[in-house]
């Protein structure tokens, strides 16, 4: 019943940057992992980043580590991700999902119960 919205996405310059967030609508969202993944037209989902439920353990796609950080306020019922370094490649759609009850961080989308809308991440070049 958790619900997540997405929201902090837009149009910048390479090498910019923006931090998206997730909020879910429960407390049961501060219970279990969280991940970001993305869209682009014509290509798959792919994984970016995932926190697990404290908060201390995170993963993230070779892709984009060192320039994307995760992290949750679990008092806000808000997950973040900051992206620096915004690459032409990084754009597509950002997605947040949670729901992954083994409480940690996970690359596997089937392991998420929850998805949000969507937000779009338009980087130019």
């Amino acid at each position: 019943q958790d619900r997540l919205v997405e929201s902090g996405g837009g149009f910048v310059q390479a090498g910019g940057s923006l931090m998206l967030a997730c909020a879910a609508s429960t407390r049961t969202f501060n219970s279990t992992s969280t991940g970001w993944f993305r869209q682009a037209p014509g290509k798959e989902r792919e994984f970016v980043a995932a926190i697990g439920r404290s908060g201390s353990d995170t993963k993230y796609a070779v892709s984009v580590e060192g320039r994307f950080t995760i992290s949750r306020v679990n008092a806000e019922n808000t997950v973040y991700l900051q992206m620096n370094s915004l690459k032409p490649e990084d754009t597509a759609v950002y997605y947040c999902a949670s729901g992954a009850y083994s409480g940690y961080p996970t690359r596997v989308w089937t392991h998420y119960m929850y998805w949000g809308q969507g937000t779009q991440v338009t980087v130019s070049s």
